[in-house]
């Protein structure tokens, strides 16, 4: 029977290798410190998820203005 080496990654944060498994409860993350780096830069908006949408697409249109159904005398 082969054993199977675990599965070792690059930190995202600090690049140092650790094990992608159960037993690394930070995992991606080499620990708790890189992982709540990262979420701060989450938080502080210094990463972004890349768009198609267009400055038009996020504007905001108006609704046209309901005709009163009330009858005016």
């Amino acid at each position: 029977m082969m054993i199977l080496e675990p599965l070792r990654v690059s930190c995202p944060r600090c690049k140092k290798l650790v094990e992608f498994s159960a037993n690394n409860p930070w995992r991606p993350f080499c620990s708790e410190r890189c992982k709540l780096i990262d979420l701060g830069q989450w938080a502080e908006e210094n990463y972004r998820v890349p768009s198609e949408d267009s400055a038009s697409d996020l504007t905001v249109k108006e609704e046209p203005e309901k005709e009163n159904s009330e009858d005016q005398t």
